[in-house]
C-alpha cells in the first residue's frame, strides 16, 4: 500500500521529496518573521523615511542618487559581513577584521609607489591571509578560545598599522600610484530602467522555477509568485522606473556575495561548514575534518579584510592609526541583524547584507531628516536588540516545535495495541 500521509498535509515518509505539500511548507517558513523578518525591516524603515522624508518637505528618499548613496556607503561593511558571517556559521568568532583591513590598506599605500599596484594589492592581501591563519591555527590548534585570540590579534594588528603608519597620516604621493588606487574603485557602472531589468529577471526566474517544480512533481507556486513579482516591475517601470549608478565596490559586493551564497547554498563546502558549526563533535565522527574548515573560515575572513582595506585605501588615498577603528561591531551588528548565530551552524550572507544595508539606511535616513547625532546610537543599539529578541524567540519557538513533532512521530506511526492484538489473534 502507498504511505499515508499525516493529516498535518506534511509529506509521508517515502513520498518524493518534491511533494507540492513540502515545497509549500517550506515557502511559508522562508515567508515567516522569524527567518524574513530581517527584509520585512528593511522594507519598512525604507518606507517609513520615505514618508517621513516627503512630508517634512525634504528631497526623495527614494531617488536614484540616495539609493547609490547607500549602496556605496554599505559595499564595503558588507563585504567584511559576508566574510565575518562564514566564520561565525564554522562556530567560531573574529574581531579582528577591521584591524586586519586596516593593516592592508597602510601596506598597500605604503608600499604602491615604489613596487606598483599589483605588486603592492598581493602583498597586502597576502597580509591579511597570514592575519587569518594566524588566527585559526592558535584557536583551532592550541584550542585558545575565538574570542580571546581575535580580542588580543586586533589590538597587536593595531599596533602593526601604528609602526606602519609611524603613528601619522600616511598617503600615495606618487601621482601614477594614485591614478591607479583611484581606477581600482572609483567609476560608477549605470543601469537604466532598473525597475524593468529587475522585472524581466524575476520573470526568467520564476519561469524557471516553476519548470524544475513540475518536472520533480512539485508545485510551481514559488516560480509563479516570482513571475508574478516581475510582471508588477516591469508594469512599474514606465511610471516609477529610473536608473541606478552602481559604483565599482557594489559590483564586487554583488559578486562576492552571490558567489559565497552559492557556495553555501548549493556545494558539500557550504553543506559541511554548516555541520562543522551546527556540531563539531558529529562532524568529527561522520568524517569530516574539522580543523580544516575552521581554520578555512578564518583564512577566507582574512584575505575579505585585506581586500576591503585596499578598497579602503583606494577610496581615500589615505589611512592614519586610527583608520576603520570600531568597524568590527558595526560589521558583527550587521550579522546579528541578518540572524546570524552567535553560537554556529546557522547564518545567511544574503541577510547579512541586508542587516548593512538597514544601519546604513537609518544613518542615511537620520541624515535626511536633520535628527541629531544624539539619537542615532540609541536607536541603532535598539534595532540591533530588537532584532536579536526576535531571532532568539523565533529559535526557541522552532526547537519546541521540533521536539513537538519528534514525540508526535512515534504516535502516528506507531500500531494500535488493539489492533495489534487483532492480527495476532487471527494468525
Amino acid at each position: 500500500m502507498p504511505p499515508e500521509t499525516p493529516t498535518t498535509g506534511a509529506p509521508a515518509p517515502g513520498a518524493p521529496a518534491g511533494a507540492p505539500a513540502g515545497r509549500r511548507s517550506r515557502l511559508t517558513a522562508a515567508l515567516r518573521p522569524g527567518n524574513a523578518g530581517v527584509v520585512y525591516a528593511l522594507v519598512l524603515i525604507v518606507a517609513v523615511l520615505t514618508l517621513l522624508s516627503a512630508q517634512l518637505g525634504r528631497p526623495s528618499y527614494l531617488s536614484a542618487t540616495n539609493i547609490t548613496n547607500i549602496l556605496d556607503q554599505s559595499s564595503l561593511v558588507a563585504i567584511l559581513a559576508v566574510f565575518t558571517t562564514v566564520v561565525l556559521i564554522s562556530g567560531n568568532f573574529d574581531l579582528s577584521v577591521a584591524s586586519v583591513a586596516a593593516f592592508s590598506a597602510a601596506t598597500v599605500l605604503s608600499l604602491v609607489s615604489a613596487l606598483g599596484l599589483p605588486l603592492a594589492m598581493a602583498i597586502a592581501l597576502g597580509a591579511g591571509l597570514v592575519c587569518g591563519v594566524v588566527n585559526g591555527v592558535i584557536v583551532q590548534r592550541v584550542g585558545i578560545n575565538a574570542f580571546i585570540v581575535t580580542l588580543g590579534t586586533m589590538t597587536a594588528v593595531r599596533g602593526l598599522v601604528l609602526i606602519v603608519t609611524d603613528g601619522r597620516t600616511i598617503t600615495a604621493k606618487d601621482p601614477e600610484a594614485q591614478q591607479a588606487l583611484i581606477a581600482l574603485q572609483a567609476g560608477y557602472w549605470t543601469i537604466p530602467h532598473i525597475l524593468a531589468v529587475a522585472g524581466v529577471v524575476a520573470l526568467i526566474v520564476g519561469g524557471v522555477l516553476a519548470l524544475l517544480a513540475r518536472r520533480s512533481g512539485g508545485s510551481p507556486v514559488r516560480g509563479a509568485v516570482v513571475a508574478a513579482a516581475g510582471v508588477v516591475l516591469v508594469a512599474l517601470s514606465p511610471v516609477l522606473g529610473f536608473e541606478l549608478r552602481l559604483s565599482k565596490p557594489t559590483y564586487y559586493l554583488l559578486a562576492i556575495v552571490t558567489i559565497t551564497w552559492a557556495v553555501l547554498r548549493y556545494t558539500v563546502i557550504g553543506r559541511r561548514l554548516y555541520a562543522v558549526g551546527s556540531n563539531a563533535e558529529a562532524a568529527r565522527l561522520s568524517g569530516i575534518n574539522v580543523d580544516r574548515y575552521k581554520i578555512g573560515a578564518f583564512v577566507l575572513n582574512g584575505l575579505g579584510s585585506g581586500f576591503v582595506g585596499v578598497l579602503f585605501a583606494a577610496k581615500l588615498l589615505a589611512i592614519n592609526p586610527t583608520g576603520l577603528q570600531g568597524t568590527e561591531l558595526t560589521v558583527l551588528a550587521a550579522a546579528i541583524l541578518g540572524g546570524t548565530s552567535l553560537f554556529g551552524g546557522l547564518g545567511s550572507v544574503l541577510k547579512s547584507v541586508v542587516g548593512a544595508l538597514i544601519l546604513f539606511t537609518l544613518d542615511n535616513g537620520f541624515n535626511v531628516l536633520n535628527l541629531g547625532a544624539n539619537y542615532q546610537g540609541v536607536i541603532v543599539g535598539t534595532v540591533v536588540i530588537v532584532a536579536a529578541a526576535i531571532y532568539t524567540i523565533a529559535g526557541r519557538q522552532r526547537q519546541v516545535r521540533r521536539v513537538r513533532e519528534s514525540q508526535a512521530q512515534p504516535e502516528r506511526t506507531a500500531p494500535e495495541p488493539a489492533k495489534t492484538q487483532r492480527q495476532g489473534a487471527l494468525r
